[in-house]
């Protein structure tokens, strides 16, 4: 194998495996580094998201929520199933082999674009140069026209609680929990939190969620994460917010536990938990992978420094994914590692960084996409809004999950939708539609005028649509003006 590529990848999850797939077939020598080791030393690609990330999380998810609705929601549909239990290994080791499949997936999609991976840790020693050392310490230098850094985040730390692996875990150990905890924390009131926190809740654990914040969710619309928040109340998660996490203490002794201590507004608190996950978010992966001789700036938070195309300030060096400003999401990296390795064939895409979806996966799921209405009433933009409750879908009440809405924002003068909000089932692929729509600089009236299928959960968004215009159908006016 030649050490001399036109392209190195550092990193192999979605930003990266992505970016080096579509170099590869742009033409370009590629290599892309992985360092992701299993527990039996063997490298496999697909980094965190494939790995202890989207994927598996999704997995117990979805097992988790069939769990429940066998144990809670088949009765109203005449299904009696009896005793339902649930065996834990067994869905760990299903989760397991989904992520298999898709880590082997990415090999053989490496090998059939004719990219290299090689295994090891990657290091930038110069403009054009990155070091590789494998897991036995042995090292080979790589040189590259381009490099491109995709080394992707890690989970945060917190002083107070700190991670043994065992009973304190972060979000990779509670994707390996052998048996439901009796008393699970969960600290921070996140995406990852509320998912995890989500999983292990459905299984029977008592889920208490402490969030140093006062407001839930704020990075979503107001309407909606005040919905959000009294859903997932019912569903037994015991979200606590302004709570200060201050410090903890392991017991002793076989069974272990761990007291957290806290404050909130009433003072000083302690619970005690059989298993605690520390969820505050995520730093990118920087440590030890830029020699300081070759100059890529960093800013205050270690993110790499890049523009709107995600070169940094040194011209042959690139940077994708969560190791660079904005939301740390898979799609969002993936797109920046398209655009990066077509900007090198002198090709002119662009990322739409306006338009970049996010959802939280919990049941119902929580997406949105555009601005809120409080950052446009901020801003001293009139609006329209279209409000549409699943309670009146069709669809919705025929699969008895009608929890949630969707809201569609448009401007109030020229009827372009500048945001959508949606809790409820399928709101991922709901959401996509607008998502769609915007890229087009579409209108409510646009949406209004589109045919949906009857009976479908998608009718919400049309409905939503013609809300924002007066114009619904299935509802009284739901239009709102600001």
């Amino acid at each position: 194998m030649s050490n001399e590529y036109d392209v190195v990848v550092i990193g192999s999850g979605p930003a990266g495996y992505v970016a080096a797939i579509r170099c590869a077939q742009l033409g370009f020598k590629t290599a892309c580094i992985e360092k992701w080791l299993t527990k039996d030393d063997k490298t496999v690609f697909g980094g965190t998201c494939l790995n202890v990330g989207c994927i598996p999380s999704k997995a117990l998810l979805d097992s988790s929520h069939k769990f429940m609705d066998a144990q809670n929601h088949f009765e109203v549909h005449g299904i009696s199933v009896g005793k339902v239990a649930i065996d834990v290994p067994a869905m760990i080791a299903r989760k397991d082999k989904v992520v298999d499949q898709l880590t082997s997936g990415i090999k053989g999609l490496f090998t059939a674009n004719k990219v290299d991976g090689i295994a090891g840790t990657g290091k930038v020693t110069g403009p054009n140069k990155v070091v590789v050392t494998d897991k036995d310490g042995k090292q080979q230098e790589l040189a590259a026209k381009h490099i491109i850094i995709a080394a992707g985040s890690v989970p945060i730390d917190i002083p107070p609680t700190p991670i043994d692996h065992e009973t304190i875990v972060d979000s990779t150990g509670a994707l390996e929990f052998q048996e439901v905890p009796k008393r699970l924390g969960v600290i921070g009131a996140g995406v990852i939190g509320l998912e995890l926190g989500s999983v292990w809740a459905r299984l029977g654990a008592k889920v208490t969620v402490l969030e140093a914040l006062d407001d839930f969710l704020p990075m979503v619309d107001r309407q909606i994460a005040k919905e959000s928040m009294k859903i997932l109340s019912k569903q037994d998660l015991d979200i606590k917010m302004g709570s200060r996490v201050t410090g903890s203490k392991l017991s002793k002794g076989a069974k272990k536990s761990v007291t957290v201590e806290y404050s909130d507004k009433d003072g000083e608190q302690t619970e005690v938990f059989d298993k605690l996950i520390v969820a505050v978010g995520r730093r990118p992966f920087t440590d030890s992978l830029l020699d300081e001789s070759v100059g890529v700036e960093l800013d205050d938070r270690g993110f790499v420094k890049v523009n709107d195309q995600c070169a940094t300030n040194i011209p042959s060096i690139y940077a994708v994914g969560d190791v660079v400003r904005g939301p740390m999401l898979a799609h969002k990296g993936m797109e920046e590692g398209v655009m990066v390795a077509e900007r090198l064939a002198d090709k002119k895409t662009q990322v739409n960084y306006d338009l970049v979806p996010s959802v939280i996966y919990t049941h119902p799921e929580i997406a949105w996409v555009g601005k809120s209405e409080e950052e446009l009433k901020a801003e001293g933009v009139e609006i329209n809004i279209g409000v549409f409750p699943f309670v009146a879908s069709g669809r919705a009440l025929a699969a008895n999950d009608a929890d949630g809405m969707v809201k569609l924002i448009a401007d109030a003068k020229t009827d372009r939708i500048l945001g959508c909000h949606i809790i409820g089932a399928s709101a991922a692929d709901l959401l996509q539609q607008i998502v769609i729509a915007m890229e087009f600089s579409a209108s409510a009236e646009d949406i209004g005028l589109t045919m949906f299928s009857h009976p479908a959960l998608s009718e919400a968004v049309h409905e939503a649509a013609l809300a924002a215009n007066g114009h619904a159908i299935h509802i009284g006016n739901r239009k709102r003006r600001k």
